[in-house]
């Protein structure tokens, strides 16, 4: 059994890198999160920053900030991994398609869960920008673009695109996680429990379609191109 370990290591590694990397540290540092925000009454600097912000604000970037709301929202960004699934289906990359569609629509979901468990107010007392209804934590917009920009990368990671997709990918969900910030509807805490969350979710999600499906670990449409 000792023999066999350094080569079950080293023939899993990257699953084992994933499952550590992509899940459990996501999963402590969302723990840790939650425990001070609910139980040792959050952080000062959730304030400080968004005082940063408010301070900060310009006509230019308050513009670019409610267009990522809206892009980044549930009136385009379904329509957005649907057209990118189809895509991907017709690459006849299904496993990647399904991987993608799942993996948002798993976290808005959890995202709707979280919120009704934790029912943290939005922070309406610092000058938002914006008048939203629902609960702040975790943020629904960070949650479901990093889960759009997450599967993009674990997609394409197979290809020779894989870094431009991971920067674009990564910057796309950081941007909109920020514009929450700067628009005044969430805290920095709600953002990022909901990276954090997001993260753990699409990491776990691959591992386990991956299983069921070995050619979510391949190239899209590599199969197509082995007939």
């Amino acid at each position: 059994m000792r023999r066999d370990l350094p080569d079950l290591l080293a023939r899993h590694w990257t699953q084992l890198a994933l499952l550590l990397l992509g899940v459990l540290v996501p999963l402590l540092l969302l723990a840790d999160l939650t425990e001070d925000v609910f139980r040792e009454g959050g952080f000062a600097w959730d304030r400080t920053v968004l005082a940063w912000y408010a301070a900060h604000r310009t006509p230019g970037l308050t513009l670019a900030a409610r267009a990522l709301a809206v892009l980044g929202g549930l009136g385009v960004l379904p329509f957005v991994t649907a057209a990118t699934a189809l895509w991907l289906a017709r690459l006849g990359a299904r496993a990647h398609a399904w991987f993608l569609v799942w993996a948002v629509a798993g976290a808005t979901l959890l995202n709707v869960l979280a919120k009704l468990i934790f029912q943290r107010p939005r922070p309406t007392d610092l000058g938002a920008v914006l008048t939203e209804r629902g609960f702040s934590f975790p943020s629904g917009h960070a949650m479901s673009n990093m889960a759009f920009g997450y599967a993009l990368v674990l997609v394409f990671w197979h290809t020779r695109a894989r870094w431009p997709v991971a920067v674009l990918g990564f910057a796309w969900a950081f941007a909109v996680g920020a514009s929450r910030n700067y628009l005044g509807v969430h805290y920095p805490t709600d953002v990022l429990a909901g990276f954090a969350a997001s993260i753990a979710w699409v990491a776990g999600l691959y591992l386990i379609l991956g299983q069921r499906w070995p050619r979510l670990r391949q190239a899209p449409g590599a199969e197509e191109r082995e007939v």
